[in-house]
């Protein structure tokens, strides 16, 4: 071949060449690109459901939530920017939950919750006061919100720092003491009542005291007494991750 003419030839192989990997790109099948093994995906949230109106409904669906939790199975509802969007003008949450500040125990992820499902107050040992009492009378007082749940749980170390104060006879310092203070009628409670574990009957007697109190009081008693409203009273369990009824559960 004359040397002249290579150059030239190599040109319109590389051209031809070119040509037919464009045609065959043009017939081959696209796929769907699929995420590496092992990527993460974000599930998207179902549908928004309504949420319940009843006492029995919110209960229900909040122990539906729990037995996901202990098993793992979640659902993650309500956790998407389409919800968030949905609820930034409005909320509508179904139940009340007045927990402890243990770090171990949050209610939207033991309940498997969302945004705009709960409302959620949390203080050491569940201990309340005016501002607590109505900030947990807010939901059903104003919307409706059809429950209430007081929800202590397993070796809750503020209940443990209050029996040990109140046996010992000897003050926590600063606003420590205020909570020592409000959990003293449970700590005589388990007193009474003796047993192997004080601090666990100390803190099932918190909850059921607690409980009580919110259920008779003269703001929400009238709605429990019409049965727009239940107050219940819960113990988590922190080895299972369980929630018992100490009481109240509305049938």
């Amino acid at each position: 071949m004359d040397a002249a003419e290579s150059p030239k030839r190599r040109v319109l192989l590389a051209g031809a060449l070119a040509s037919a990997t464009v045609a065959l790109a043009a017939c081959t099948p696209t796929r769907a690109v699929t995420a590496p093994t092992g990527a993460v995906t974000t599930p998207s949230s179902p549908s928004p459901t309504p949420p319940p109106t009843t006492p029995a409904a919110a209960f229900a669906r909040l122990m539906e939530g729990n037995k996901r939790w202990m098993s793992g199975d979640l659902q993650h509802p309500d956790r998407d920017p389409d919800r968030r969007e949905l609820v930034a003008q409005e909320q509508e949450p179904y139940g009340s939950v007045l927990s402890c500040i243990d770090s171990r125990v949050p209610p939207e992820l033991l309940f498997d919750t969302g945004l705009g499902d709960l409302y959620v107050m949390r203080t050491g040992g569940e201990a309340i006061g005016p501002v607590v009492t109505g900030s947990v009378e807010y939901g059903p007082m104003t919307s409706g919100t059809p429950l209430i749940v007081v929800l202590g749980h397993q070796r809750c170390g503020a209940v443990k720092a209050a029996y040990e104060s109140l046996r010992d006879d000897k003050p926590l310092p600063g606003n420590l003491q205020a909570i020592v203070k409000a959990l003293e009628p449970a700590y005589r409670q388990a007193v009474r009542k003796g047993g192997g574990d004080p601090v666990e009957t100390m803190a099932r007697a918190q909850v059921t005291l607690t409980a009580t109190d919110l259920r008779t009081n003269g703001d929400l008693s009238p709605l429990v007494g019409k049965g727009d409203l239940a107050v219940v009273g819960a113990y988590y369990s922190l080895d299972t991750g369980k929630v018992e009824v100490l009481t109240g559960a509305p049938s």
